[in-house]
């Protein structure tokens, strides 16, 4: 029997019902579960955490994360994805089908799930929709299903049809699976790399318009709405998009969002730096759709947050105007919630766990997000007061891509916890 006593530590407990941080507790896990929480547990035979000044709270579930194994090891791969996942208070995530082959076969989704066991964070294969993620034949959902896929998407690649689409809703529907959507309308994209405004305009490079976003998000709306089948929209970056989802969930259509810790934080100025690093698709937008964003966040209208890790080497981030999309977010993902959403009153720290474990739990379907006794003891204590600079030499994945680096934040991981035992200390 083995047994973990996390002594004094205040816990955030995101469940609706619930939703509150009380007064110190202890919390005790045995054989890989929740069973008690109260003050003066006894620690016979457990190994003890002094958590006294610390924030206990489930441990994150990020759901879209691109761990770029197999085939772009040099990047990222299972192991080390999960180590730097395990130093953000990551416990569980959904990787992304973009792999070198695409996660489009039962022997892809056997490969990944086989080298996450001895990783240090739970993994949930999101399997291609399309095969090759060419917008094409459609993938073998029932069989991706049982080899251990608990999502379908093709993910940077958008479905090209909306009949294509409708169907993949249809039949993931039928097996429990949920359909994410990359929303893009690639006629509009026009080979721009960041946002379409003053500031593209400025740079004299070329601009990826809102409109390719929100008309996408659109379309998988009216089809959510026609079929009743769910979707759920990705990396929610622009005021219109949070406008749509809005009135979509009032209406009653099922159809969840999410955003990125950079997409309520940082706006498309730093692209004057000219460095790649503030690179990813959908771009860095606007201080008005930052606050959109916020907003969506606060009212509902945005059920989750996920970072969209996307680990590239320094060589791949070189040339500004080549480089591929995306930044680095697992490690700096809870510090920049708590900088920007708590600390400014947007959201209590319950409602950013709500929004950072709970939701995305919920909307995979997968175990997680909860204090209550029974639930798989994954876990994060965090100081929420605690301030620390992000130094992209110290990230614990293979890639250094931080949009965040050099900047100040508030919070700070002190341990993770997978299924009762200790995977992360910065003590």
């Amino acid at each position: 029997m083995k047994k973990l006593l996390i002594r004094g530590a205040v816990l955030v407990n995101p469940v609706r019902e619930i939703q509150e941080c009380g007064e110190p507790l202890d919390l005790l896990a045995v054989d890989g579960r929740i069973v008690a929480q109260g003050i003066g547990l006894p620690d016979e035979d457990a190994q003890v955490i002094e958590a006294s000044g610390l924030c206990c709270a489930p441990g994150l579930v990020d759901m879209h994360v691109h761990l770029r194994d197999p085939g772009q090891t040099q990047k990222e791969d299972v192991e080390s994805g999960c180590r730097a996942a395990a130093a953000g208070g990551v416990t569980s995530l959904a990787c992304m089908p973009n792999t070198t082959p695409a996660c489009d076969s039962p022997e892809t989704i056997a490969y990944i799930v086989e080298k996450a066991r001895s990783a240090s964070a739970r993994v949930y294969p999101v399997a291609a929709i399309t095969h090759s993620l060419l917008g094409e034949k459609m993938t073998d959902f029932e069989a991706l299903k049982a080899a251990g896929a608990v999502a379908v998407s093709d993910d940077g690649r958008p479905v090209p049809t909306a009949g294509q689409m409708e169907q993949a809703m249809i039949h993931a529907s039928r097996l429990g699976l949920k359909v994410l959507s990359h929303c893009e309308e690639l006629s509009l994209t026009r080979g721009g790399i960041m946002n379409e405004g003053e500031v593209s305009r400025r740079l004299q490079v070329p601009g990826l318009c809102r409109g390719a976003e929100e008309i996408a998000t659109a379309r998988e709306i009216a089809l959510a709405a026609a079929t009743g089948c769910p979707v759920h929209i990705c990396h929610v970056s622009t005021q219109g998009s949070v406008a749509l989802l809005r009135d979509a969930r009032r209406r009653g259509v099922p159809v969840t969002g999410e955003t990125a810790p950079h997409y309520f934080s940082l706006t498309d100025s730093l692209l004057e730096k000219r460095d790649a690093d503030y690179r990813m698709n959908p771009p860095l937008r606007t201080r008005d759709d930052v606050l959109a964003v916020i907003e969506g966040l606060c009212d509902g209208t945005l059920s989750a947050i996920a970072t969209d890790h996307a680990p590239h080497t320094p060589g791949d981030k070189a040339d500004f105007l080549r480089a591929p999309n995306g930044a680095v977010g697992l490690e700096t993902s809870l510090a920049v919630g708590i900088t920007y959403l708590v600390k400014p009153g947007y959201l209590t720290l319950p409602q950013l766990m709500e929004k950072m474990s709970a939701q995305p739990a919920a909307l995979l379907g997968i175990p997680g997000g909860s204090l209550i006794p029974g639930s798989p003891a994954d876990l994060v204590l965090f100081d929420p007061e605690e301030t620390w600079t992000v130094d992209p030499d110290r990230l614990h994945g293979k890639s250094r891509n931080t949009p965040f680096k050099g900047m100040t934040l508030t919070g700070r991981v002190k341990y993770t916890v997978l299924g009762g035992a200790v995977v992360y200390s910065d003590r």
